[in-house]
């Protein structure tokens, strides 16, 4: 059982002074009826709550795909830089929301956004196995010998080592990599421990989920429950 004003403030309806103001003008319904006090205690998973005539269609926590443009980066705020919230709509902005994982600056492609930290743990997790899988384009074209690196697990010019992870060779300087953790430039560096550098990169996947071609860069939109389940699925 939660306070009403408090469902209120979570779904990003109003403030929490904002909500006892729309409560006093009855512009708030609870089951059929106007509410009368802010504290009230409700199941939220089962009221019919109104706010100015429009049902509330309450959601314990959000899930967004964003196609991350370059340039921006993903943190929750920034002094310097715009960071993938900025780029949220008003309609998806959540207290608590951040970036499952992170792109680099320059990186651009799927990143998923959350106010679940369970959710976002499991994901991040190496013991999960969930693949990311990342478009790349190099300065030269990489050989059967990288791939075979990066199988065998890449060790970085600073002498840690990646976990096992996959490398297709697309030919035309381009190749497509899966890896299973996020090391800070992990896939920049593994690239670089082969003497290759990444001119640009694009994550394509998480899992099963695929990055929505109709996304534009900037742009986001709400996961299906299909959709948060396929992260889940190996490829």
């Amino acid at each position: 059982m939660e306070r009403l004003d408090k469902i209120l403030v979570s779904q990003n309806v109003c403030s929490r002074k904002e909500a006892s103001r729309l409560i006093r003008q009855k512009q708030v319904t609870v089951n059929g009826e106007i509410a009368t006090k802010a504290d009230v205690k409700l199941d939220p998973e089962t009221a019919q709550i109104k706010v100015r005539g429009q049902a509330l269609e309450f959601r314990r926590h959000i899930y967004l795909m964003m196609n991350k443009p370059a340039g921006v980066v993903s943190a929750t705020e920034d002094n310097f830089d715009e960071t993938v919230i900025d780029l949220v709509p008003e309609q998806f902005r959540r207290r608590g929301l951040f970036p499952a994982g992170r792109l680099d600056k320059d990186t651009v492609g799927l990143l998923i956004l959350t106010d679940d930290g369970d959710f976002a743990h499991k994901i991040l997790s190496p013991g999960k196995h969930i693949y990311k899988r990342y478009y790349a384009e190099l300065d030269s074209e990489p050989g059967e010998s990288a791939v075979r690196e990066f199988a065998a697990g890449i060790k970085l010019n600073d002498g840690t080592v990646c976990l096992p992870a996959r490398l297709r060779l697309l030919g035309k300087n381009r190749a497509e990599v899966e890896i299973c953790e996020g090391k800070f430039h992990q896939v920049k560096k593994m690239f670089a421990a082969c003497g290759l550098r990444v001119e640009f990169l694009r994550r394509m996947a998480v899992g099963g989920l695929e990055l929505d071609p109709e996304l534009d860069e900037g742009e986001c939109r709400e996961l299906s429950k299909d959709e948060k389940s396929v992260i889940f699925i190996s490829k």
